[in-house]
């Protein structure tokens, strides 16, 4: 019937009325529905009415429909430390990228220290003694262990996660210059490929995630710089 409005637009037809991909997000969706509306509005030459009305009605479907899996999804901040049947070694992620030596309680009282080699998962196991220890990785939120990659949590300046830029990080395999794009600035997440924890036995080589936090302490300090510059050009 002429004049009749579709309802039957799938979450796929209508990423591709908008030209998002299968993994964009709320901020990706809102440029992608400016752009297309921008071009399909009957006001503008090359428009087309019927066009605007898809592109509508595809921003509306999409903004009701469950969000996209990413292919990476950001551990919590602090990670619930599972019960084990057997005794555990805690193991901090950084003994586990790069091993070294911890230190345990055996059951009769003893404290010895373990040897550790680089590239420890959790779950693997390890002897001390006449005990068989299961590693238990223990992050603190800021460094921490998902599998085989490494998580580290660093604070950028807001202006550079806004706009993007080249940042200098610190890592366990040493400073690390990448450069910020603005899409992984609204994400809060930069991947390092392969320079995770290292491959050890059946398990592969990890990859690196600096998750992205805005760094107050930086923002403070430059306005109050920029403050003093102006009151000092006013009092000139």
């Amino acid at each position: 019937m002429a004049g009749e409005t579709s309802t039957t637009m799938s979450a796929k037809r209508a990423r591709e009325v908008l030209g998002a991909g299968p993994l964009a997000g709320p901020a990706e969706l809102r440029r992608a529905f400016r752009e297309a509306a921008k071009r399909a509005h009957p006001d503008r030459k090359g428009g087309d009415a019927e066009r605007f009305r898809e592109v509508v009605e595809a921003y509306h479907i999409l903004q009701t429909a469950p969000a996209p899996r990413d292919r990476v999804s950001q551990p919590p901040a602090t990670v619930a430390r599972p019960m084990a049947a057997s005794p555990t070694l805690a193991v901090p992620p950084l003994i586990a990228m790069t091993g070294g030596k911890v230190e345990h309680r055996l059951p009769d009282g003893r404290r010895v220290k373990i040897d550790l080699p680089p590239g420890m998962r959790a779950g693997d196991t390890v002897r001390a003694g006449n005990a068989e220890l299961e590693v238990a990785i223990r992050g603190d939120g800021e460094m921490m262990v998902r599998g085989d990659d490494l998580w580290i949590t660093v604070k950028i300046e807001p202006r550079l996660l806004a706009e993007g830029g080249r940042i200098g990080v610190e890592t366990p395999l040493g400073r690390r210059v990448v450069w910020l794009t603005k899409k992984a600035g609204e994400r809060g997440l930069i991947r390092l490929v392969g320079q995770g924890l290292p491959s050890r036995g059946r398990h592969r080589q990890g990859h690196l995630f600096l998750r992205l936090a805005a760094d107050s302490v930086t923002s403070d300090s430059a306005a109050r710089a920029q403050l003093r510059r102006f009151a000092a050009a006013w009092a000139a």
